[in-house]
């Protein structure tokens, strides 16, 4: 099967993802085989492959937002048949006996992997999936639609509900690449009044479009005290501007898997009761909720498609902040609604 492989992170420039010809996995006791049809492009795989996050395992193939369909059954798997579609996101496992996973936080399970960075991925024509943790999939969606929702989507519905938002309330939104943009539906659905700060004014458009309430750069403050902000910028400056615009008892969701650094700053800007909170990783229910809500609203994003083997300028264009919505890789096959 052809897949992209990471061997050594360096600079996306450079082309650090190889194109090799590999051996396709089967599937073990508890695993399915997919087919991979579609794989979303995350900031994620960017920072693993240019090294800003250690890696786990090398080589690898990255990918943690893949659709595809069920190829092979490993044994003692039920549930599933040889032909269902199903999607990856970026949890593979978890222990599923310590105290997170028995109290349902197993997004904080200290054995738990992930998808493209401790097992193999979706940047390839094939991949395992514990059938524990496959996620079924909405009529409804394309392959290409429903890939950018695996991660973007899911991690922030997990942010949404981190920051406390309640219906009707104020949220603000740091960043809006795809994850926000998708925070953005599901927060309107519920209601709330949305300001979105980003660094291009085509960002700032695009959030009006979908009913933000304003728009502004990083270090505009929004007309009003927010209940509840979610970043999604890399930059701990951004978390800084999220979190003196906060109301008393509000909260800074932190979305992100890396960060640059937080500066220091006065404890007045903490002060009654406002919350730095971070996100880190999802549930099995984080996936399948948002999923469910996902069909119903209908959410939508705006793909930007690439061949598998043109993963190298997908991820140089998402760095570049050259993607609309999502990059999408897709194999032979891949569909979109109605498709």
């Amino acid at each position: 099967m052809r897949a992209l492989q990471l061997r050594r992170p360096g600079p996306i420039a450079g082309r650090p993802l190889e194109l090799v010809e590999l051996t396709e996995p089967s599937a073990g006791p508890g695993e399915l085989l997919l087919r991979i049809s579609a794989c979303g492009v995350c900031r994620t795989d960017l920072q693993l492959v240019e090294g800003d996050l250690p890696a786990h395992r090398l080589p690898i193939v990255p990918g943690h937002q893949a659709v595809g369909r069920v190829a092979a059954i490993g044994a003692g798997v039920e549930g599933w048949s040889v032909g269902e579609r199903a999607g990856a996101y970026w949890l593979a496992g978890t222990d599923g006996t310590c105290r997170f996973c028995r109290s349902d936080r197993e997004n904080l399970c200290e054995a738990a992997t992930f998808h493209g960075y401790d097992a193999d991925g979706g940047f390839a024509e094939a991949m395992l999936v514990r059938a524990e943790g496959a996620l079924r999939l909405p009529e409804g969606f394309g392959d290409v639609e429903v890939a950018p929702l695996l991660c973007g989507g899911v991690i922030g519905y997990r942010a949404l509900r981190v920051s406390g938002i309640q219906p009707g309330g104020r949220l603000g939104l740091y960043g809006f690449g795809a994850s926000a943009l998708l925070c953005l539906q599901v927060a309107r659905h519920w209601g709330c009044e949305v300001h979105v700060r980003a660094r291009s004014e085509a960002e700032r458009e695009r959030a009006l479009d979908l009913g933000a309430a304003s728009v502004g750069g990083y270090d505009d403050p929004p007309p009003v005290p927010l209940d509840a902000a979610v970043t999604t910028a890399p930059v701990g400056e951004v978390v800084l501007a999220a979190l003196r615009a906060l109301d008393r008892g509000g909260v800074v969701a932190v979305n992100a898997i890396h960060l640059d650094r937080v500066p220091e700053f006065p404890y007045d800007w903490l002060w009654w009761e406002r919350q730095l909170r971070s996100v880190a990783n999802v549930t099995r229910r984080d996936a399948a909720e948002f999923i469910a809500l996902a069909a119903g609203v209908p959410i939508r994003t705006a793909v930007d498609l690439f061949p598998l083997e043109e993963g190298n300028e997908a991820l140089r264009r998402l760095a570049g902040g050259g993607v609309a919505g999502a990059a999408v890789l897709t194999m032979a096959g891949a569909g979109r609604a109605g498709s």
